[in-house]
Parts: structure tokens; C-alpha cells; sequence
């Protein structure tokens, strides 16, 4: 396994839309090696989810998993997931703001605005049909990390750049900021 180089904000990688996998790429030694340096390079780096798009590979994958992140130590626990070719589809209009940060945008947070609840449809690393209902951060992580794979980042999403923090001065001022609200 290997960690692999992270691409950041800037790069053309970040920018276009990922393509889908295809059928006959899941069972490949090559895929099955991607989703593991992906996990590898995640842990690595303390990210909540990686997407394949993040580490130069523009393929529609990401994996998520949150166990005692340093970066996020409020957040709920969430098993490894690895989605492939997701559609995420919005069950109510209820956005919440939260604070987000990014591998690809090294040392910024930022809130960003993001559905509380959707469905998510995708397969699983070995091609297999998922579908489930996601809430909470785990619906946040899914549609950061589905945004990599649509050219999108996460300052895009924001609505309010008074929100745009440095790392270092979120961890000592964010008990002092305001309550994000919720958008309806």
C-alpha cells in the first residue's frame, strides 16, 4: 500500500468531472489498489473521506471513515464506507451549516451549507448495489466527498465568506464564533 500524493485547490484534477467505473474495472488488481492507498492516504492524513479525484485520479470513488479523528473529535463515528459512482439525492429542502475543512485546501475551514438528510445510491468496491438513507455528518462527509467527484470544492459551496477561517484560528476562536444557523 501507499500514501499517495494529495492534489490541492488549483490542480485541473480538482476541476472536471470524474469518470464513472465501469463494470469490468472492479474486479481489476489496479482498482482494488486504488481504494486501498485511498484508505492508506486518508488515514494518513486525518481526512474524513478522500476522493479519487484528490489524489490525481479522476474516477468516481471516495471513502469515508471517521474513528477518533483528531481533525473532527465531536463527530459520531462512521464505519469504512466506499462509495463508487454515487447519486445523492436530497429528502428534504432543510439545509444546516457546519464547518468544513478539505485535504485539497490545506489549512482553511469554512461553513458550508449541505442538505440534512439524503438518499444515497452507489456501489460498493466490489460492485455491489447500495442504498441508504444518510443524516447528521455522515450526510455532510457524502456530499463533500461527491462534490470532489463533480469539480467542486467546498469554498464554492459556501454562501458567506465571513465563515472562511485559517485552521489555526478556528481551533482557538471557534467556541467564540456564533451558532451556525439552520437554512431553510
Amino acid at each position: 500500500m501507499s500514501i499517495l500524493k494529495v492534489a490541492r485547490m488549483g490542480h485541473p484534477v480538482l476541476k472536471r468531472v470524474a469518470d464513472r467505473v465501469e463494470p469490468e474495472q472492479f474486479g481489476t488488481p489496479g482498482f482494488q489498489s486504488l481504494i486501498r492507498d485511498m484508505i492508506e492516504t486518508m488515514e494518513e492524513y486525518s481526512g474524513a473521506g478522500l476522493a479519487a479525484p484528490q489524489v490525481h485520479v479522476p474516477l468516481q470513488v471516495s471513502v469515508i471513515e471517521v474513528k477518533g479523528n483528531p481533525r473532527y473529535p465531536q463527530a459520531n463515528e462512521i464505519p469504512l464506507l466506499v462509495l463508487v459512482n454515487p447519486v445523492i439525492t436530497p429528502l428534504t429542502q432543510e439545509k444546516r451549516l457546519g464547518w468544513e475543512g478539505c485535504l485539497s485546501v490545506p489549512g482553511l475551514r469554512g461553513a458550508v451549507p449541505r442538505f440534512t438528510r439524503i438518499q444515497v445510491q452507489a456501489q460498493d468496491q466490489n460492485g455491489d448495489d447500495l442504498d441508504f438513507i444518510a443524516e447528521g455528518f455522515k450526510s455532510v462527509v457524502i456530499q463533500h466527498e461527491t462534490d470532489h467527484l463533480f469539480g467542486t470544492l467546498f469554498p464554492e459551496r459556501m454562501e458567506n465568506l465571513k465563515y472562511l477561517f485559517f485552521e489555526k484560528e478556528w481551533d482557538r476562536y471557534s467556541e467564540q464564533l456564533p451558532q451556525l444557523p439552520v437554512i431553510d
